[in-house]
């Protein structure tokens, strides 16, 4: 009765172990596989947005219409190292973080919007 949900173990010969260690070796050919996949699909495009985007919050200047993370649309009216201020409305301004800033969009957008 427990044969039936046991199988029996047989001894086999010196060919069966080559062929078992060949048969782990082409186990992990999926996986080299799934992560070649995940690579070119989703890691390297994210590193490629991060530069894009550390690239453009070291671009932003004084003068500069910018939206922010949270859908802010502003100009920049003074930069320091981490934050920068940006006029959302004529006499509010507001002290924002650099990385915070989304994109930069053409200058008059402020005007038109």
């Amino acid at each position: 009765m427990m044969s039936f949900f046991i199988s029996d173990a047989m001894a086999e010969g010196g060919e069966a172990a080559t062929s078992a260690s060949q048969g782990g070796l082409l186990g992990f050919i999926p996986l080299i596989l799934i992560f070649i996949i995940f690579y070119f699909l989703i890691i390297r495009p994210q590193v490629k947005r991060a530069k894009e985007h550390k690239k453009l919050t070291e671009s932003v200047a004084k003068g500069d219409e910018v939206i922010t993370g949270g859908g802010l649309l502003g100009k920049v009216v003074d930069v320091n190292d981490n934050f920068v201020t940006v006029e959302v409305a004529e006499g509010v301004e507001v002290k924002i973080q650099r990385q915070s800033v989304a994109s930069l969009v053409p200058k008059g957008t402020i005007k038109s919007a």
